[in-house]
């Protein structure tokens, strides 16, 4: 996948997203989705500012939205031959928070319906006190259409995505200066 290719969202995602810029501030979930991927350039700059390594670039992600502190979620093209929506969804947070949230596209969809957005999957080991999950109809009707018979809850997909991906956090400190 060329790092200059398509910027838009996969259809999952638009949908999916339009839902979130409806619910922003209504549900608990910090996570406020871009309008389509951060540019190359953007993506670069962001990627080189996190780890701290000007040699690098964001090639390897697509950066899709951010929590209020400016941690971003994003695509990880970790699947070579493989399409957008068959990579896994990480947040690499402000704070050095890191984690691969689902194995796909499908997957992420069903977290975002189970009430869950990037940062609360990526730090579930440490959840707020007054904070509960709420799972949304519409985010589920958007998972439905898209990753139709893949329903799981927040803490499997999470799960299933460290399991597939544990060394996530290891990769990505190594890039750092």
């Amino acid at each position: 996948m060329s790092a200059d290719g398509d910027r838009q969202f996969p259809a999952a995602l638009a949908a999916a997203m339009a839902v979130r810029l409806e619910r922003i501030g209504e549900d608990g979930v910090d996570f406020e989705p871009c309008e389509g991927f951060l540019t190359a350039d953007e993506t670069t700059e962001w990627f080189r500012a996190w780890t701290g390594n000007s040699e690098l670039n964001g090639d390897g992600f697509r950066v899709f939205g951010q929590d209020g502190t400016g941690g971003n979620a994003a695509i990880w093209l970790v699947r070579p031959g493989r399409e957008l929506v068959e990579q896994p969804v990480v947040f690499l947070g402000s704070e050095g928070e890191t984690g691969v949230v689902a194995r796909d596209l499908g997957a992420f969809l069903w977290l975002l319906a189970d009430g869950f957005g990037p940062w609360e999957a990526a730090t579930s080991y440490e959840p707020e006190p007054d904070w509960a999950p709420r799972a949304n109809r519409d985010l589920a009707a958007v998972a439905e259409r898209f990753a139709p018979g893949r329903r799981a809850s927040a803490t499997a997909i999470i799960a299933q995505a460290a399991q597939e991906f544990p060394d996530f956090d290891d990769t990505i400190m190594k890039l750092c200066r």
